[in-house]
C-alpha cells in the first residue's frame, strides 16, 4: 500500500484486534504509529510492514557485568557500582551546565560528569549507592565517565546479557519509537511460506525465515544473533546471485552494433600526455581495444586503487567512440567530480575537434535544455553528468559507449537505466573499490575484469600514522603547519551530530571545537550528507578553490573529490571503519606531487583495534589490505566496520561474510542449471521473491 493517502479510524485499528497483517501493508495500520511518525519513517525509506521488519538494526547495546573502578579501561562502556564520594557540584561553561560528582567502590574512585542535567542536583545524594553506566574516558590523566546513565537494580538484571536493538534513526524518531513498532508488528505479521526450500535451507544449516527475522531484531542471546545474521546474509546473496545469473546470461555473447575499429585519435592523445601510461593502464587499454573490435557488446570492470589512473583509460575509450562517428558518456556520483571531470576532458581534447558537455541536476533550467538538445542532435560527442544522464527527457542520438565511475556508488539498476539509453552500446564501468579477486569473480560476475595495479610515476607515497587520542594535540599542530605551508586538510568524524546511542566524534560539534582551537586565519568549516545537495556542491567548490583550509566531513567525501592541494587527512575513531574504507578515504590526500600524510585516530586504543591500523600504516596498497582485511574479519567483528557503498545489500558484507558469499553464489549456480527454478512448482514462492527482488534492484 505505498502511496496510501487517507484510512478509515476503524482500519487504523485492526491490528489490535488480532487480525493479521500483511507485507504490503502501509505502516500506518500499525499500532502507536500516526501520521507525524509515519512521515519520520518515510525519510528513512520505511513505508510499508515488510520494508520495517528488514529495517534491521545498526547494531545491539549488551549490559555487561558490573566491574569494579580499578580496572577500568579507557574507552570502554563499563556498569560500576558504589557510592557518591562526593556532593554533586555544579557548574557553568558558556552555555553549559555541568554537574561532577565522585563515584567510589571498595578499588578507588572516578570522577562523573553530567551536561545539561541540572535536575541531578536534586537526585543525587552523598554517601548513596548508585548504578551507573558510561563510556571511561581520560581528560588530563584523570578517568572519568561523561554523562553516565543511572540504573536501579531491576533495570540493570533485566537487561544483563541482552542484545537490545539500536535502528538507524532521523531526526524526530527514537529508538523506542522503532523498536515498539517492531515489535507490534512481530506479533500481527502474517508470515508468508519461507521462500527458500527445505532442502536447500538443511544444507547450508539456515534458519526459517519465519524465526530469523524475530532473532534478529530482539535475539535470545548470542548464538540466535549469529544464526539469524547467517540466514539473512544468505539470502541476500543468494537472491543477488540468482539475479546476476540472469543479467549475465541476458548480455552474454550480445552482438555490438559499434564496431569501434578506427583508434589514431587514442593513440594521438597518449602521445601526447605529459606522463607515460603506466603498465597497468596500458594493460586495461588493450583489453578494451579488444572488446571494441570484437563485434560484440563490452561488458568490462576496470578496477584500479585510488588514484591510478583509471580516467584517463576511460578517456580514450570515449575518444574511440566519437572517432568512429558516434557518442560517448560518462557518470560519475558527484557534481564536484562531474565538474573536475569535464575540466580534464577539456584540456585533454583541445587538439581535437570534439564538443564535451556537462550535465547536472543544479545546473539552471535553461543551461540543461541546451545540454538536452545538443545530446539530442549529436552536436554533443562527449557527456560528462551525474545520475542526471539517466533521467527522463535526456535523449542520445547515437550513444555507443557508457562509462560509470565509481560504480559502486550507484545500484545495478541505474547501471542498466544508463544502458538503455542506447541501443546496446559498448559498457565500461569503473572502480576503487579494492575487492580481492576472488570475490570479484563473484560480485562482477556479469562483467569482465581488468585490474589497474600500481600508481603514476609522480606520486610520493602516503605517510600514515595510526595513534591514539593521547597524540591529538600533535595531529592538531601537524594540519595548521600543513595549512600554513598553502596546503589544505580533512578531518573526518563517524557522526553527523551527537548520539546518545553511539560513543563517537561528530561533525557539527568537532567544526564548532576546531573554529575555536584555530585562529581565524585557519578557515574551518564542515559537511556532511544531510546538507541539500546545493550546499553540499557550494562548500566542495569552496575547497577545491582553496578558500577552506579545514573540511570536517562524514565519509560523504569517500570518493569523487580529486584536491591535489590537499596534504592531510586525520580520520576520527578510525576502528569504526573497515580496512577498506579508510583506504578510500585516505585516496583523498596524495593526488598531487606533495608529501601528503594520513593519521588514524583510534578512538580506543585496544590491542585489536592497534593492529587492524597497523595494517593501514604500513601499506598503502589497497588490493593487500583488502585481502588482509579478509583475513581479519572474523564472525564476531561486525558492528561499526561494514563497507559503505555497496547498494545491493542491507546486511550481509562482502568481505566479513566472504564465506557465505560462496556459499550463496554456488547454490545460485545450481538453481540456474537446467532451469529447475523456473520448471519446478516447489519453487513457486522463491520465483516470486526473486521476480520482486530483480524488479526493484536490476531493473
Amino acid at each position: 500500500m505505498k502511496g496510501y493517502a487517507v484510512q478509515s479510524r476503524l482500519s487504523l485499528c485492526t491490528a489490535s484486534f488480532g487480525e493479521k497483517m500483511q507485507e504490503t501493508e502501509s505502516i500506518r495500520n500499525i499500532k502507536g504509529i500516526g501520521e507525524k511518525t509515519e512521515g519520520y519513517f518515510r525519510k528513512l525509506q520505511v513505508t510499508t510492514v515488510g520494508e520495517l521488519l528488514s529495517f534491521y538494526p545498526r547494531s545491539y547495546d549488551q549490559y555487561t557485568q558490573i566491574v569494579p573502578v580499578r580496572s577500568v579501561k579507557e574507552g570502554e562502556m563499563v556498569v560500576l557500582e558504589g557510592r557518591l564520594e562526593t556532593r554533586p557540584a555544579m557548574s557553568r561553561v558558556r552555555n553549559l551546565t555541568i554537574i561532577t560528582a565522585s563515584l567510589k567502590d571498595a578499588t578507588g574512585s572516578i570522577r562523573l560528569r553530567w551536561f545539561n542535567m541540572p535536575y541531578l542536583m536534586k537526585l543525587l545524594k552523598l554517601g548513596k549507592y548508585y548504578i551507573l553506566r558510561g563510556k571511561v574516558t581520560v581528560k588530563n590523566g584523570i578517568f572519568q565517565i561523561t554523562q553516565p546513565k543511572i540504573l536501579t537494580k531491576e533495570e540493570y538484571l533485566k537487561n544483563l546479557g541482552r542484545m537490545l536493538p539500536i535502528y538507524p534513526l532521523t531526526t524526530g524518531l527514537s529508538n523506542t519509537t522503532v523498536t515498539k513498532a517492531v515489535k507490534e508488528v512481530l506479533k500481527v505479521y502474517e508470515f508468508p511460506e519461507d521462500y527458500l526450500p527445505l532442502t536447500l535451507r538443511k544444507q547450508y544449516g539456515l534458519l526459517l525465515l519465519k524465526k530469523a527475522l524475530q532473532q534478529i531484531h530482539f535475539p535470545d542471546n548470542t548464538d540466535s544473533f549469529y544464526e539469524a545474521r547467517k540466514r539473512i546474509v544468505f539470502d541476500e546473496f543468494f537472491l543477488f546471485s540468482l539475479a546476476l545469473q540472469q543479467l549475465k546470461e541476458n548480455k552474454h555473447m550480445q552482438p555490438s552494433e559499434y564496431l569501434l575499429e578506427n583508434q589514431d585519435m587514442p593513440n594521438t592523445l597518449i602521445g601526447t600526455l605529459p606522463f607515460e601510461l603506466t603498465d597497468g593502464q596500458r594493460s586495461a587499454w588493450e583489453d578494451i581495444r579488444a572488446d571494441l573490435t570484437s563485434g560484440y557488446v563490452m561488458n568490462r570492470l576496470i578496477q584500479g586503487d585510488v588514484g591510478s589512473g583509471k580516467t584517463i583509460v576511460a578517456l580514450l575509450a570515449l575518444l574511440c567512440a566519437v572517432e568512429n562517428g558516434h557518442q560517448g558518456a560518462i557518470m560519475v556520483p558527484t557534481e564536484v567530480l562531474a565538474g573536475q571531470h569535464y575540466e580534464e576532458f577539456k584540456e585533454r581534447l583541445k587538439a581535437f575537434d570534439i564538443r564535451v558537455v556537462l550535465l547536472c541536476g543544479s545546473m539552471r533550467a535553461a543551461e540543461k535544455k541546451k545540454v538536452k538538445e545538443e545530446i539530442h542532435n549529436g552536436t554533443a560527442d562527449i557527456v560528462v553528468g551525474t545520475h542526471t544522464l539517466i533521467q527522463e527527457g535526456v535523449d542520445f542520438k547515437d550513444l555507443a559507449l557508457i562509462v560509470t565511475d565509481e560504480q559502486h556508488r550507484f545500484g545495478v539498476n541505474q547501471r542498466e537505466r544508463f544502458t538503455k539509453k542506447g541501443s546496446f552500446p559498448h559498457v565500461l564501468v569503473m572502480s576503487a573499490t579494492p575487492i580481492p579477486r576472488t570475490l570479484a569473480m563473484i560480485f562482477y560476475g556479469d562483467l569482465d575484469v581488468s585490474v589497474i595495479q600500481g600508481l603514476p610515476k609522480n606520486r610520493l607515497p602516503i605517510k600514515n600514522y595510526a595513534v591514539g587520542t593521547n597524540e591529538r594535540p600533535q595531529a592538531y599542530q601537524s594540519i595548521a603547519g600543513q595549512v600554513r605551508e598553502g596546503h589544505q586538510a580533512y578531518i573526518i568524524c563517524p557522526m553527523v551530530e551527537d548520539s546518545e546511542n553511539v560513543e563517537a566524534e561528530n561533525v557539527i560539534d568537532y567544526t564548532a571545537s576546531m573554529k575555536e582551537l584555530y585562529p581565524p586565519s585557519i578557515r574551518v568549516e564542515c559537511l556532511h550528507g544531510r546538507m541539500k545537495p546545493a550546499k553540499k556542491n557550494e562548500i566542495m567548490e569552496h575547497f577545491t578553490r582553496g578558500e577552506i583550509d579545514v573540511l570536517v566531513s562524514t565519509t560523504v567525501i569517500e570518493v569523487g573529490i580529486n584536491v591535489p592541494n590537499a596534504t592531510v587527512m586525520m580520520i576520527e575513531n578510525a576502528e569504526r571503519f573497515g580496512l577498506a574504507q579508510l583506504h578510500q578515504l585516505r585516496g583523498r590526500v596524495g593526488r598531487g606531487e606533495a608529501q601528503s600524510y594520513c593519521i588514524f585516530m583510534a578512538g580506543n586504543s585496544s590491542k585489536e583495534t592497534m593492529e587492524r591500523l597497523e595494517i593501514m600504516e604500513n601499506s598503502n596498497d589497497g588490493f593487500y589490505i583488502a585481502e588482509e582485511d579478509l583475513k581479519l574479519r572474523g564472525p564476531g567483528d561486525i558492528f561499526g566496520i561494514r563497507q559503505s557503498g555497496e547498494l545491493f545489500f542491507k546486511m550481509a558484507d562482502i568481505y566479513q561474510d566472504a564465506d557465505i558469499l560462496q556459499a550463496a553464489s554456488e547454490a545460485a549456480k545450481e538453481f540456474s542449471k537446467n532451469d529447475v527454478l523456473i520448471l519446478c512448482k516447489k519453487y513457486a514462492a522463491l520465483r516470486e521473491k526473486l521476480e520482486g527482488y530483480t524488479g526493484e534492484v536490476f531493473l
